[in-house]
């Protein structure tokens, strides 16, 4: 892998951030700037979910091991942006009121799996170093990180229910079809070796 690849990716994950906040401050978000933020934030949290999940599949099919290098990056960048995702909500909807955080977040379905999904990759995030594999053992650790899959599609029913009140399902649609892909090559691989 050439040494510029990881200072590469990680630059090319912080634009959507950049992006966002020169939005912010050129007062260029829209009419709706903490919609934006909120959505925005969101996306970006589902596409590095996937762009996380793709990573295996791309290193088999074109025979490049040393793109695992890139995983753990990209899903720590997904919860970063899930986090700002949570922040964004909690500050320009909630006014970092935590009551009522507490009593919004279990009226509102995709408010509450929004959140699960958010709690799941906590764990996820806190353990994606090498002391935590030797710590945990690799077979607990890949057991814990296998909740990725849980995660995603959280994400995914987050996204259907927050597109759900506008009638839009163009973007659930696709972002649906590359999770089903993502996954069913994973369930197609482990029925294989289970068979074999």
């Amino acid at each position: 892998m050439h040494p510029v690849a990881k200072p590469l990716v990680f630059v090319l994950c912080l634009l959507p951030l950049a992006w966002l906040v020169q939005g912010a401050a050129t007062d260029a978000l829209g009419a709706n700037p903490a919609e934006a933020l909120i959505r925005a934030t969101g996306d970006w949290t589902l596409r590095l979910l996937c762009a996380t999940l793709a990573i295996t599949p791309l290193r088999i099919w074109l025979r490049q091991p040393a793109l695992a290098r890139f995983r753990r990056m990209l899903g720590l960048f997904a919860f970063f942006y899930g986090v700002l995702h949570f922040l964004c909500y909690a500050w320009l909807d909630m006014g970092l009121d935590a009551t009522a955080m507490l009593r919004d977040i279990p009226k509102r379905p995709f408010a509450l799996v929004g959140f699960a999904a958010l709690l799941l990759m906590l764990p996820l995030a806190a353990t994606s170093f090498n002391r935590a594999i030797k710590a945990l053992g690799a077979a607990r650790w890949q057991a814990l990180h296998r909740s990725v899959y849980a995660v995603v599609l959280l994400g995914l029913l987050h996204f259907f229910w927050m597109r759900s009140a506008k009638n839009n399902f163009a973007e659930v649609a696709v972002y649906a079809a590359v999770i089903a892909l993502l996954l069913g090559w994973r369930l197609r691989r482990r029925l294989a070796a289970n068979s074999a």
